[in-house]
């Protein structure tokens, strides 16, 4: 059931190179270029391998993260595949070495390609894979991957487990990632909260409201109405 399929803007056609992200990630690109292995060619030919597996096994999975962020807004940049799986389904595919797991996440590869596994065992996680979740291009294959709002739903979800751990260089990007998807498409965000009030302190969903207010208020303050050359307050170009 997918309760939300929201497209790009009418003048945008998508579909994401996995492979070449990958590869201009700047950890993946050094990491390729010092194993002396052609990288676009490698990563691509490992990316269709992973997802035709995937597919042959029955593995229900969306992607999420950097990637699926792609479908959307520009910019990011990201040198792992995220995907919401099942543990179950997760096993049923020995050939993804899992290296570590904690909690409801776990870590893989697979041809040298890092994988970041976001477990259904989580209430959210599995949330967001039944009701969030919308099919989009990727190197010419259509892939389950989340909404716009199954993204921020994940996004904020991350956030108050961020500031705790002091991890302020994710928490500000993950801080970006919600202003740029919500400059782009205006959500609703009250429905988001009430969604996550299921599943975090009521202390969290305070702090949560506190900071989209601030990101509206900067989206409305700095949305231009115009294109930028169309604004007689900026020099020519």
């Amino acid at each position: 059931m997918v309760d939300y399929a929201v497209p790009p803007p009418p003048s945008e056609h998508r579909s994401v190179d996995i492979a070449r992200v990958l590869r201009d990630a700047e950890f993946g690109r050094l990491r390729w270029l010092a194993e002396g292995r052609a990288p676009y060619d490698d990563l691509y030919n490992a990316t269709a391998q992973l997802f035709e597996l995937l597919e042959r096994r029955g593995v229900r999975f969306v992607l999420v993260g950097g990637l699926a962020l792609l479908q959307y807004v520009d910019g990011r940049n990201t040198s792992d595949i995220d995907l919401i799986v099942a543990v179950s389904d997760l096993e049923a595919v020995p050939e993804v070495e899992v290296t570590s797991r904690d909690g409801d996440f776990a870590r893989g590869r697979f041809h040298g390609i890092q994988l970041d596994f976001l477990l259904t065992a989580n209430a959210l996680f599995e949330h967001v894979r039944a009701h969030y979740t919308t099919v989009r291009e990727f190197n010419g294959r259509a892939l389950p991957c989340a909404t716009v709002e199954g993204l921020l739903l994940l996004k904020l979800y991350a956030l108050p487990s961020l500031y705790r751990q002091g991890d302020f260089g994710r928490s500000n990007l993950y801080e970006a990632d919600i202003a740029a998807l919500m400059h782009a498409y205006h959500p609703e965000v009250g429905p988001l909260l009430d969604t996550l009030q299921a599943h975090l302190l009521p202390t969290d969903i305070e702090a949560l409201g506190d900071i989209l207010t601030d990101i509206q208020r900067r989206v409305a303050r700095f949305g231009a109405t115009s294109e930028p050359d169309d604004d007689p307050t900026l020099p020519p170009p």
